[in-house]
């Protein structure tokens, strides 16, 4: 039998990370690919017009209109849901590693943790301060 160990090891910590990114991108990649050929199947014949750019609708650069128009299983909402799992991917990564430190009891590690969460926190919903 076994000794069950309370504080995670060195290992088995980069295995959880390793497989919480890896988790994290392809399922980021499969929502992205199916809202890609959601998107295409309703709107791929019609013609690209280069000569202006049009960006996305001012409901996909907000997190409520993206959920809003995923769940309607609107192409475009899907693959913006994709796009933002991508970009929780790591934030979601080191907030893993500030609770992983914070079980181990390493203050450094915490203080240097948490400050990367805030950075990573600061640049993602920066631009809507």
């Amino acid at each position: 039998m076994r000794h069950f160990e309370t504080t995670l090891s060195d290992r088995r910590l980069e295995t959880i990370i390793g497989n919480l990114l890896r988790a994290g991108v392809v399922i980021a990649a499969t929502i992205t690919s199916i809202g890609g050929a959601i998107y295409l199947s309703h709107s791929g014949e019609s013609l690209a017009h280069y000569h202006a750019f049009h960006g996305e609708p001012a409901e996909l650069r907000q997190v409520k209109g993206v959920l809003s128009d995923a769940s309607s299983g609107d192409g475009r909402g899907i693959m913006q849901l994709g796009l933002l799992l991508l970009i929780a991917t790591p934030v979601a990564r080191v907030a893993f590693s500030l609770a992983a430190f914070a079980v181990q009891r390493d203050r450094l590690y915490v203080v240097v943790t948490l400050v990367v969460l805030g950075v990573l926190t600061f640049s993602v919903v920066g631009g809507q301060l």
